[in-house]
């Protein structure tokens, strides 16, 4: 069992659904739904990779950028190949 991943994400909210839109460079662009107010978009940020990852929520969480676009995801219980395979990329 891998101990966890992290990995880099740029947040566009208030988009028109929540969805990967592309990678610049290592970091993935993610669009959400969600308004960046009382901490609405860092939850759909965790849902949308949970339910993505097929993984329980409590197994992601944001580990740096609460309040920026600029995010780190962490991620319990997968491999960095793991992720990868089941974002997509």
């Amino acid at each position: 069992m891998a101990n966890g991943v992290t990995f880099a994400v740029k947040v566009h909210p208030r988009a028109k659904k929540n969805a990967i839109t592309g990678e610049l460079g290592d970091v993935l662009k993610v669009s959400l739904t969600a308004p960046p107010i009382d901490g609405k978009a860092n939850q759909a940020c965790i849902e949308f990779f949970a339910k993505l990852l097929k993984v329980p929520r409590s197994s992601v969480t944001i580990a740096s950028g609460q309040s920026s676009h600029q995010k780190v995801i962490r991620v319990i219980g997968l491999s960095a190949e793991e992720v990868r395979k089941r974002v997509g990329l």
